[in-house]
Protein backbone atom coordinates (compact mmCIF):
# COMPACT_ATOMS: atom_id res chain seq x y z
CA UNK A 1 0.00 0.00 0.00
CA UNK A 2 2.92 2.43 0.70
CA UNK A 3 4.21 1.55 -2.73
CA UNK A 4 1.43 2.33 -4.04
CA UNK A 5 0.85 5.64 -2.36
CA UNK A 6 4.53 6.52 -3.12
CA UNK A 7 3.95 5.75 -6.48
CA UNK A 8 1.04 8.24 -6.51
CA UNK A 9 2.85 10.98 -4.91
CA UNK A 10 5.37 10.88 -7.60
CA UNK A 11 3.35 10.52 -10.48
CA UNK A 12 0.82 13.70 -9.08
CA UNK A 13 4.34 15.70 -8.41
CA UNK A 14 5.68 15.10 -11.76
CA UNK A 15 2.43 15.92 -13.46
CA UNK A 16 1.85 18.92 -11.66
CA UNK A 17 5.61 20.38 -12.41
CA UNK A 18 4.88 19.15 -16.04
CA UNK A 19 1.83 21.62 -15.95
CA UNK A 20 3.84 24.58 -13.98
CA UNK A 21 6.43 24.11 -16.78
CA UNK A 22 4.31 24.23 -19.86
CA UNK A 23 1.23 26.77 -18.43
CA UNK A 24 4.19 29.41 -19.69
CA UNK A 25 4.18 30.36 -22.81
CA UNK A 26 6.24 33.48 -24.92
CA UNK A 27 8.15 34.77 -27.21
CA UNK A 28 11.91 33.32 -25.99
CA UNK A 29 13.46 35.57 -28.42
CA UNK A 30 12.04 38.74 -26.99
CA UNK A 31 12.23 37.21 -23.45
CA UNK A 32 16.13 36.87 -23.77
CA UNK A 33 16.41 40.57 -24.61
CA UNK A 34 14.57 41.71 -21.88
CA UNK A 35 16.51 39.19 -19.65
CA UNK A 36 20.08 40.55 -21.39
CA UNK A 37 18.78 44.18 -20.56
CA UNK A 38 17.15 43.88 -16.70
CA UNK A 39 18.45 40.66 -15.63
CA UNK A 40 22.41 39.99 -16.59
CA UNK A 41 23.37 42.79 -13.62
CA UNK A 42 23.00 40.10 -11.36
CA UNK A 43 22.35 36.88 -13.20
CA UNK A 44 24.05 34.55 -15.39
CA UNK A 45 23.36 34.81 -19.39
CA UNK A 46 23.63 31.01 -19.60
CA UNK A 47 21.30 30.43 -16.70
CA UNK A 48 23.21 28.11 -15.14
CA UNK A 49 26.07 30.06 -13.25
CA UNK A 50 25.55 31.49 -9.85
CA UNK A 51 26.56 35.26 -9.98
CA UNK A 52 25.24 38.15 -7.84
CA UNK A 53 21.83 36.44 -7.65
CA UNK A 54 21.03 32.32 -8.38
CA UNK A 55 21.28 30.17 -11.19
CA UNK A 56 18.02 30.32 -13.05
CA UNK A 57 17.80 27.05 -14.93
CA UNK A 58 15.42 25.31 -13.55
CA UNK A 59 13.36 28.30 -11.67
CA UNK A 60 9.99 27.70 -13.67
CA UNK A 61 10.04 23.96 -12.18
CA UNK A 62 10.51 24.89 -8.69
CA UNK A 63 8.28 28.16 -8.52
CA UNK A 64 4.91 28.26 -10.17
CA UNK A 65 4.23 31.29 -12.86
CA UNK A 66 1.91 33.21 -10.66
CA UNK A 67 4.71 33.34 -7.37
CA UNK A 68 7.44 34.21 -9.86
CA UNK A 69 5.59 37.01 -11.38
CA UNK A 70 4.95 38.16 -7.83
CA UNK A 71 8.52 38.05 -6.73
CA UNK A 72 9.43 39.96 -10.02
CA UNK A 73 7.22 42.74 -9.86
CA UNK A 74 7.91 43.60 -6.32
CA UNK A 75 9.72 41.03 -4.38
CA UNK A 76 9.86 43.36 -1.06
CA UNK A 77 6.04 43.33 -0.94
CA UNK A 78 6.25 39.48 -1.33
CA UNK A 79 8.30 39.08 1.60
CA UNK A 80 6.16 41.85 3.13
CA UNK A 81 3.04 39.40 3.38
CA UNK A 82 5.08 36.41 4.89
CA UNK A 83 5.95 34.31 2.25
CA UNK A 84 8.52 31.96 3.32
CA UNK A 85 9.99 30.72 0.40
CA UNK A 86 10.46 34.79 -0.34
CA UNK A 87 12.03 35.39 2.93
CA UNK A 88 14.48 32.72 2.66
CA UNK A 89 15.89 33.36 -0.70
CA UNK A 90 16.68 36.97 0.80
CA UNK A 91 18.04 35.53 3.65
CA UNK A 92 20.76 33.00 1.38
CA UNK A 93 21.66 36.13 -0.72
CA UNK A 94 22.83 37.87 2.41
CA UNK A 95 19.83 40.05 2.65
CA UNK A 96 20.67 41.60 -0.51
CA UNK A 97 17.09 42.79 -2.17
CA UNK A 98 16.52 42.18 -6.03
CA UNK A 99 15.52 45.25 -8.11
CA UNK A 100 12.05 45.84 -8.49
CA UNK A 101 10.21 45.50 -12.09
CA UNK A 102 7.09 47.03 -11.62
CA UNK A 103 7.12 48.50 -15.25
CA UNK A 104 7.22 44.98 -16.63
CA UNK A 105 3.93 43.79 -18.33
CA UNK A 106 3.05 39.75 -17.13
CA UNK A 107 3.73 39.22 -21.10
CA UNK A 108 7.16 40.39 -20.78
CA UNK A 109 8.03 38.45 -18.08
CA UNK A 110 6.21 35.48 -19.52
CA UNK A 111 8.54 35.77 -22.17
CA UNK A 112 11.66 36.06 -20.01
CA UNK A 113 9.93 33.20 -18.22
CA UNK A 114 9.58 30.93 -21.08
CA UNK A 115 12.98 32.44 -22.37
CA UNK A 116 14.17 30.68 -18.80
CA UNK A 117 12.54 27.76 -19.61
CA UNK A 118 13.68 27.09 -23.44
CA UNK A 119 17.49 28.74 -23.80
CA UNK A 120 18.21 25.85 -26.32
CA UNK A 121 16.25 27.61 -28.89
CA UNK A 122 17.91 30.73 -28.64
CA UNK A 123 21.17 28.98 -28.88
CA UNK A 124 20.32 27.24 -31.59
CA UNK A 125 18.40 30.67 -33.66
CA UNK A 126 22.00 32.30 -32.66
CA UNK A 127 24.28 29.50 -34.31
CA UNK A 128 22.25 29.30 -37.75
CA UNK A 129 22.60 33.44 -37.74
CA UNK A 130 26.26 33.70 -36.65
CA UNK A 131 26.86 30.56 -39.81
CA UNK A 132 25.30 32.15 -42.20
CA UNK A 133 27.39 35.91 -41.33
CA UNK A 134 30.35 33.70 -41.34
CA UNK A 135 28.99 32.57 -44.61
CA UNK A 136 28.76 35.50 -46.31
CA UNK A 137 31.85 37.04 -45.21
CA UNK A 138 33.51 33.84 -46.45
CA UNK A 139 31.66 34.22 -50.09
CA UNK A 140 32.41 38.19 -50.24
CA UNK A 141 36.20 37.24 -49.56
CA UNK A 142 36.60 34.64 -51.70
CA UNK A 143 34.66 36.92 -54.85
CA UNK A 144 37.10 39.32 -53.88
CA UNK A 145 40.27 37.03 -54.08
CA UNK A 146 38.67 36.04 -57.70
CA UNK A 147 38.32 39.26 -59.09
CA UNK A 148 41.99 40.58 -57.52
CA UNK A 149 43.74 37.58 -58.83
CA UNK A 150 41.91 37.89 -62.43
CA UNK A 151 42.70 41.70 -62.06
CA UNK A 152 46.07 40.90 -61.38
CA UNK A 153 46.31 38.41 -64.12
CA UNK A 154 45.03 40.46 -66.90
CA UNK A 155 47.81 43.78 -65.85
CA UNK A 156 50.67 40.83 -65.95
CA UNK A 157 49.78 40.04 -69.51
CA UNK A 158 49.30 43.20 -71.00
CA UNK A 159 52.23 44.27 -69.52
CA UNK A 160 54.23 41.05 -70.82
CA UNK A 161 52.54 41.25 -74.27
CA UNK A 162 54.11 45.05 -74.01
CA UNK A 163 57.27 44.02 -73.68
CA UNK A 164 57.81 41.52 -75.89
CA UNK A 165 56.15 43.98 -78.98
CA UNK A 166 59.07 46.09 -78.14
CA UNK A 167 61.39 43.79 -77.82
CA UNK A 168 60.43 42.41 -81.52
CA UNK A 169 60.98 45.86 -82.62
CA UNK A 170 64.02 45.99 -81.05
CA UNK A 171 65.77 42.75 -82.56
CA UNK A 172 64.50 44.42 -86.09
CA UNK A 173 66.29 47.86 -85.41
CA UNK A 174 69.91 46.07 -84.29
CA UNK A 175 69.71 43.49 -87.23
CA UNK A 176 68.70 46.30 -89.94
CA UNK A 177 71.90 48.42 -91.56
CA UNK A 178 72.50 51.91 -90.94
CA UNK A 179 69.78 52.93 -92.85
CA UNK A 180 66.33 50.78 -91.16
CA UNK A 181 63.70 49.10 -93.21
CA UNK A 182 60.79 49.34 -91.14
CA UNK A 183 57.29 47.34 -91.78
CA UNK A 184 54.42 49.36 -92.64
CA UNK A 185 52.75 48.56 -89.46
CA UNK A 186 55.72 49.85 -87.53
CA UNK A 187 55.59 53.41 -88.75
CA UNK A 188 55.60 55.10 -85.24
CA UNK A 189 58.52 53.44 -84.71
CA UNK A 190 59.25 54.78 -88.52
CA UNK A 191 58.29 58.35 -87.31
CA UNK A 192 60.42 58.01 -84.22
CA UNK A 193 63.41 57.26 -85.74
CA UNK A 194 63.76 59.58 -88.78
CA UNK A 195 61.95 62.09 -86.76
CA UNK A 196 64.19 62.37 -83.67
CA UNK A 197 66.61 59.47 -82.73
CA UNK A 198 68.45 59.77 -86.30
CA UNK A 199 69.17 63.27 -85.97
CA UNK A 200 71.75 64.44 -83.45
CA UNK A 201 70.62 67.83 -82.50
CA UNK A 202 66.79 66.73 -82.18
CA UNK A 203 67.96 63.78 -79.90
CA UNK A 204 69.57 66.20 -77.27
CA UNK A 205 66.25 68.04 -77.34
CA UNK A 206 64.09 65.44 -77.19
CA UNK A 207 66.85 63.84 -74.08
CA UNK A 208 66.33 67.46 -72.57
CA UNK A 209 62.45 67.60 -72.46
CA UNK A 210 62.33 63.71 -70.88
CA UNK A 211 64.41 64.97 -68.09
CA UNK A 212 62.30 67.86 -67.93
CA UNK A 213 58.73 65.98 -67.83
CA UNK A 214 61.25 63.68 -65.18
CA UNK A 215 61.80 66.46 -63.27
CA UNK A 216 58.14 68.17 -63.04
CA UNK A 217 56.68 64.35 -62.02
CA UNK A 218 59.35 64.33 -59.45
CA UNK A 219 58.40 68.20 -57.62
CA UNK A 220 54.77 66.46 -58.30
CA UNK A 221 55.37 63.65 -56.17
CA UNK A 222 57.11 65.19 -53.39
CA UNK A 223 54.31 68.22 -53.20
CA UNK A 224 51.66 65.17 -53.35
CA UNK A 225 53.92 63.30 -50.02
CA UNK A 226 54.32 66.53 -48.38
CA UNK A 227 50.23 66.96 -48.97
CA UNK A 228 49.12 63.66 -46.89
CA UNK A 229 51.69 64.07 -43.92
CA UNK A 230 49.23 63.28 -41.11
CA UNK A 231 46.98 61.98 -43.35
CA UNK A 232 46.41 59.07 -41.19
CA UNK A 233 43.64 56.82 -43.43
CA UNK A 234 43.68 53.25 -42.67
CA UNK A 235 45.41 54.16 -39.04
CA UNK A 236 44.76 50.99 -37.60
CA UNK A 237 46.80 50.84 -33.86
CA UNK A 238 46.75 47.69 -31.44
CA UNK A 239 45.20 48.73 -28.31
CA UNK A 240 46.25 47.54 -24.72
CA UNK A 241 42.97 45.36 -24.80
CA UNK A 242 41.32 43.92 -28.04
CA UNK A 243 37.67 44.98 -28.45
CA UNK A 244 35.85 43.98 -31.16
CA UNK A 245 33.40 46.26 -32.22
CA UNK A 246 31.89 43.82 -34.97
CA UNK A 247 30.98 41.32 -31.67
CA UNK A 248 29.64 43.97 -29.65
CA UNK A 249 28.19 46.52 -32.05
CA UNK A 250 26.91 44.08 -35.08
CA UNK A 251 26.11 40.71 -33.65
CA UNK A 252 25.17 41.87 -29.97
CA UNK A 253 23.58 44.76 -30.85
CA UNK A 254 24.82 47.66 -28.39
CA UNK A 255 23.95 50.96 -29.38
CA UNK A 256 26.97 53.25 -30.06
CA UNK A 257 25.62 55.95 -27.50
CA UNK A 258 25.81 53.69 -24.91
CA UNK A 259 29.69 53.65 -24.96
CA UNK A 260 29.88 56.68 -26.25
CA UNK A 261 27.48 58.52 -24.35
CA UNK A 262 28.71 61.94 -25.09
CA UNK A 263 28.93 61.68 -28.64
CA UNK A 264 25.49 62.88 -28.82
CA UNK A 265 25.40 65.95 -26.70
CA UNK A 266 29.16 66.66 -26.32
CA UNK A 267 32.04 68.07 -28.12
CA UNK A 268 34.04 64.71 -28.24
CA UNK A 269 32.31 61.20 -28.38
CA UNK A 270 34.60 59.76 -25.39
CA UNK A 271 36.62 57.22 -24.26
CA UNK A 272 34.35 54.91 -22.60
CA UNK A 273 35.82 53.89 -18.97
CA UNK A 274 36.41 50.32 -17.80
CA UNK A 275 33.19 50.57 -15.64
CA UNK A 276 31.13 50.62 -18.74
CA UNK A 277 32.75 47.56 -20.01
CA UNK A 278 31.47 45.92 -16.50
CA UNK A 279 28.17 46.51 -16.31
CA UNK A 280 27.80 43.52 -19.08
CA UNK A 281 31.61 41.59 -17.75
CA UNK A 282 30.57 41.34 -14.29
CA UNK A 283 28.70 38.34 -15.14
CA UNK A 284 29.80 37.85 -18.92
CA UNK A 285 33.45 36.34 -18.06
CA UNK A 286 34.31 34.31 -21.03
CA UNK A 287 33.32 34.28 -24.69
CA UNK A 288 30.48 32.66 -25.91
CA UNK A 289 29.58 33.57 -29.07
CA UNK A 290 29.82 31.17 -32.37
CA UNK A 291 31.67 34.01 -34.50
CA UNK A 292 35.66 33.81 -34.29
CA UNK A 293 37.74 36.37 -36.51
CA UNK A 294 40.18 34.76 -38.23
CA UNK A 295 43.39 33.84 -36.75
CA UNK A 296 41.90 33.73 -33.08
CA UNK A 297 40.43 31.70 -30.59
CA UNK A 298 38.05 32.00 -27.75
CA UNK A 299 41.07 31.42 -25.43
CA UNK A 300 42.17 34.54 -26.85
CA UNK A 301 39.00 36.57 -26.56
CA UNK A 302 38.75 34.96 -22.31
CA UNK A 303 42.16 36.51 -21.87
CA UNK A 304 41.10 40.16 -22.94
CA UNK A 305 38.39 39.84 -20.50
CA UNK A 306 40.49 39.41 -18.13
CA UNK A 307 42.68 42.26 -18.77
CA UNK A 308 39.36 44.51 -18.39
CA UNK A 309 38.96 42.60 -14.88
CA UNK A 310 42.81 43.06 -13.79
CA UNK A 311 42.43 46.70 -14.92
CA UNK A 312 39.56 47.67 -12.37
CA UNK A 313 40.74 45.48 -10.29
CA UNK A 314 38.11 42.67 -10.18
CA UNK A 315 38.59 39.32 -8.53
CA UNK A 316 36.36 37.35 -10.46
CA UNK A 317 36.35 34.17 -7.75
CA UNK A 318 35.35 36.09 -4.88
CA UNK A 319 33.12 38.12 -6.74
CA UNK A 320 34.75 41.60 -5.20
CA UNK A 321 36.99 44.68 -6.16
CA UNK A 322 40.19 45.56 -4.73
CA UNK A 323 41.70 48.43 -4.37
CA UNK A 324 44.29 47.86 -7.12
CA UNK A 325 43.47 49.58 -10.37
CA UNK A 326 45.57 49.75 -13.63
CA UNK A 327 44.07 52.29 -16.10
CA UNK A 328 43.77 51.58 -19.83
CA UNK A 329 46.31 53.12 -22.21
CA UNK A 330 44.04 53.80 -25.31
CA UNK A 331 45.56 54.03 -28.46
CA UNK A 332 43.33 57.56 -30.07
CA UNK A 333 42.42 56.80 -33.56
CA UNK A 334 40.68 60.05 -34.43
CA UNK A 335 41.56 63.60 -32.61
CA UNK A 336 41.49 66.52 -34.55
CA UNK A 337 44.53 68.88 -34.13
CA UNK A 338 44.69 71.38 -31.31
CA UNK A 339 44.34 74.36 -33.93
CA UNK A 340 40.20 73.13 -35.28
CA UNK A 341 37.42 73.07 -33.26
CA UNK A 342 35.08 70.50 -34.43
CA UNK A 343 31.38 69.87 -31.99
CA UNK A 344 29.95 66.44 -32.23
CA UNK A 345 26.43 67.69 -30.68
CA UNK A 346 26.12 70.08 -33.81
CA UNK A 347 26.82 67.31 -36.59
CA UNK A 348 25.13 64.58 -34.68
CA UNK A 349 22.09 66.67 -33.78
CA UNK A 350 21.47 69.11 -36.20
CA UNK A 351 22.86 67.51 -39.31
CA UNK A 352 21.70 64.01 -38.51
CA UNK A 353 19.08 63.92 -41.40
CA UNK A 354 21.14 65.52 -44.11
CA UNK A 355 24.13 63.67 -43.69
CA UNK A 356 22.27 60.53 -43.81
CA UNK A 357 20.88 61.03 -46.96
CA UNK A 358 23.74 62.84 -48.48
CA UNK A 359 26.08 59.46 -47.54
CA UNK A 360 23.81 57.26 -47.74
CA UNK A 361 23.83 55.56 -44.99
CA UNK A 362 21.72 54.40 -41.93
CA UNK A 363 24.00 55.39 -39.24
CA UNK A 364 25.44 59.28 -38.60
CA UNK A 365 28.51 57.61 -37.29
CA UNK A 366 29.05 55.96 -40.64
CA UNK A 367 29.39 58.56 -42.45
CA UNK A 368 32.98 59.71 -41.02
CA UNK A 369 34.10 56.57 -39.25
CA UNK A 370 33.12 53.90 -41.49
CA UNK A 371 31.33 50.82 -40.94
CA UNK A 372 32.54 50.31 -37.90
CA UNK A 373 30.08 48.15 -36.30
CA UNK A 374 31.35 45.58 -39.63
CA UNK A 375 34.99 45.71 -37.54
CA UNK A 376 36.64 43.93 -35.81
CA UNK A 377 39.47 46.27 -35.13
CA UNK A 378 38.78 49.95 -35.43
CA UNK A 379 40.76 52.45 -38.27
CA UNK A 380 40.49 55.53 -39.63
CA UNK A 381 38.02 55.22 -42.47
CA UNK A 382 38.40 58.26 -44.45
CA UNK A 383 41.19 61.15 -44.68
CA UNK A 384 39.62 63.77 -42.38
CA UNK A 385 41.67 66.68 -44.21
CA UNK A 386 40.59 70.13 -44.58
CA UNK A 387 39.56 69.55 -48.47
CA UNK A 388 37.18 66.44 -47.40
CA UNK A 389 35.21 68.60 -44.91
CA UNK A 390 34.90 71.58 -47.07
CA UNK A 391 33.63 69.45 -49.42
CA UNK A 392 31.07 67.96 -47.38
CA UNK A 393 29.92 71.28 -46.72
CA UNK A 394 29.42 72.27 -50.39
CA UNK A 395 27.36 69.61 -51.35
CA UNK A 396 25.30 68.84 -47.84
CA UNK A 397 21.83 70.77 -47.74
CA UNK A 398 20.63 72.11 -44.06
CA UNK A 399 17.84 70.70 -42.43
CA UNK A 400 15.04 73.48 -42.80
CA UNK A 401 12.81 71.82 -40.51
CA UNK A 402 15.60 71.94 -37.72
CA UNK A 403 14.78 74.09 -34.91
CA UNK A 404 18.34 75.42 -34.78
CA UNK A 405 18.31 76.52 -38.34
CA UNK A 406 14.76 78.17 -38.35
CA UNK A 407 15.81 80.56 -35.04
CA UNK A 408 18.98 81.44 -36.52
CA UNK A 409 18.81 81.35 -40.51
CA UNK A 410 14.81 82.01 -40.96
CA UNK A 411 15.67 84.80 -43.52
CA UNK A 412 17.98 82.73 -45.64
CA UNK A 413 15.49 79.46 -45.78
CA UNK A 414 12.54 81.54 -47.39
CA UNK A 415 14.95 83.18 -50.12
CA UNK A 416 16.57 79.95 -51.17
CA UNK A 417 15.19 76.79 -52.86
CA UNK A 418 18.13 74.86 -51.88
CA UNK A 419 20.71 75.65 -49.01
CA UNK A 420 23.81 74.25 -48.03
CA UNK A 421 26.52 74.20 -44.88
CA UNK A 422 28.59 76.76 -46.80
CA UNK A 423 25.50 78.80 -47.32
CA UNK A 424 25.19 79.99 -43.75
CA UNK A 425 29.16 80.57 -43.22
CA UNK A 426 29.61 76.31 -43.21
CA UNK A 427 33.45 77.36 -45.08
CA UNK A 428 34.66 80.31 -43.08
CA UNK A 429 37.85 80.44 -41.52
CA UNK A 430 36.56 80.82 -38.49
CA UNK A 431 34.01 79.01 -37.68
CA UNK A 432 36.97 76.24 -37.41
CA UNK A 433 40.09 78.27 -36.46
CA UNK A 434 39.67 80.48 -33.97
Amino acid sequence: MKKILFSIFILSFSFFSFLIAEEIQGDAEEGAKLFKKNCTACHSMDLEKQMIGPALSNVTEKRSREWLHKWIINNKSLRESGDKDAIAIYKEYGNLEMNLFPQLSNKQIDDILFFIQNPNSIKKKEKIESHEINRESEIEEKQFLTKLIVFCFSILSLILLWTLYRIQLLTKLLSETKDPIFDKKDFLIKILYNKILGKKKIRWRFLFCFVGFLFLLGIYGIWNSLMKIDVNKGYKPVQPIYFSHKIHSEINGIDCQYCHSSAKYGKVSGIPSANICMNCHITIDEYKGDYLEKGKNRDEYNQEIQKIYHSVGWNPETRKYSKKTHPIQWIRIHNMPDFVYFDHSQHVINGEKMIKKLKKVNLVCNACHGDVQKMDQVEMSNDFTMEWCISCHRNIEIDINNQYYKKYFSNDIKKENKITVDMVGGTECAKCHY
